[in-house]
């Protein structure tokens, strides 16, 4: 980037310009006297390009690189430097038996269509439609650090917060419905990702449990009181609740797999008081396309700060214009009066 720190200093060729104009339109004397009357036919005027024009055009050069000097060229180049604040978020995931329940959208409404839709693979499992969400929601957000945790009857860490996305999408492909112990216990999970995060340095530390069941194992920590120990430690809890009275199952029978639709057992009330006890919120992603709804609201209600300070460094340009344009004027001196010196 190039610019002219004064450059009204410009407004001085004018006067310049304008000099060397009167100056072109007279003819320069060899010998001063008091009346050009008696050397009014000595013959025409000489060229502009004469030699004697010479010192001439130094000078006005000379005097017009000093102007550009005073006008402070400089040359600068700018530079952006991002900083990124971003959040430490853990993402807490149901892999009970039940995740492997379908929620068919309304347009698929019979028994046949939802065969026929879970055949071609248009259809998929609970834990398939948020496997396929959670990536693209990791992948919307490459300056956080994200954990994974899935449970059921047990909690699993599978990936503390890391920045390092693809093993977490990695280790987030290997999770299958049943493959831990039966069951629903969202009091352990909630307390284990409150413990993973309770020490981040990071100012903004969230949680988003996805869950299809109700809390059906007895613990010594209740959830409620699994949400209150997150709040102490200033996490926030968005709960997302997976599933809708239309769901079906894929169950294996004596003649062979058929559907047969999976009973509700969401508990709402639940995951509400959960995340509003933690400034959070509750969502419901009853199909897969609510379910994409949800994540891209999580994702603006949880904003990663970035900040792109912009720097300019200039450098001064003038000394080379301002000594060039002295060279000039003293070589106009040395012809002058030297090899241009006019003898009368």
């Amino acid at each position: 980037m190039f610019r002219f720190l004064h450059p009204w200093f410009a407004l001085l060729l004018i006067p310049l310009l304008v000099g060397i104009w009167l100056t072109l339109r007279r003819k320069p004397p060899a010998l001063q006297v008091s009346t050009l009357k008696p050397f009014a036919a000595t013959g025409p005027r000489r060229s502009p390009w004469h030699p004697t024009f010479w010192p001439l055009f130094l000078y006005a050069t000379g005097l017009a690189l000093a102007i550009i000097a005073l006008m402070r060229p400089q040359a600068g180049s700018e530079k952006t430097i991002e900083r990124t604040e971003g959040i430490d978020i853990m993402l807490v995931l149901d892999v009970s038996g039940s995740m492997q329940s379908f929620d068919p959208p309304p347009e698929i409404d019979s028994v046949s269509a939802i065969s026929n839709a879970i055949q071609s693979g248009r259809l998929k499992n609970r834990l398939d439609t948020a496997k396929a969400e959670l990536r693209k929601f990791v992948e919307r957000r490459p300056n956080d650090r994200i954990g994974l945790l899935a449970f059921a009857r047990i909690p699993y860490m599978v990936c503390p917060p890391t920045l390092d996305h693809d093993f977490l999408l990695n280790h987030l492909e290997t999770l299958e419905p049943g493959m831990l112990p039966d069951g629903t216990n969202i009091a352990a999970p909630v307390a284990s990702a409150t413990g993973r995060l309770k020490d981040s340095p990071s100012r903004r530390r969230v949680m988003a449990l996805f869950t299809d069941g109700e809390n059906n194992v007895d613990a010594k920590l209740s959830p409620q009181q699994a949400a209150t120990l997150a709040k102490e430690f200033k996490v926030t809890i968005y709960t997302v609740g997976i599933g809708s009275d239309r769901s079906f199952i894929i169950v294996s029978g004596v003649f062979g797999s058929q559907l047969q639709q999976a009973p509700a057992g969401l508990d709402q009330k639940l995951l509400e008081e959960m995340a509003t006890t933690t400034g959070g919120r509750f969502f419901l992603a009853q199909d897969g396309r609510s379910f994409t709804r949800v994540m891209e609201d999580i994702d603006k209600l949880e904003k990663t700060k970035i900040e792109a300070p912009r720097y300019l460094d200039y450098k001064d340009l003038f000394m080379p214009w301002l000594l060039t344009g002295l060279l000039l004027i003293l070589l106009a001196v040395l012809l002058e009066n030297s090899v241009l010196q006019t003898v009368p």
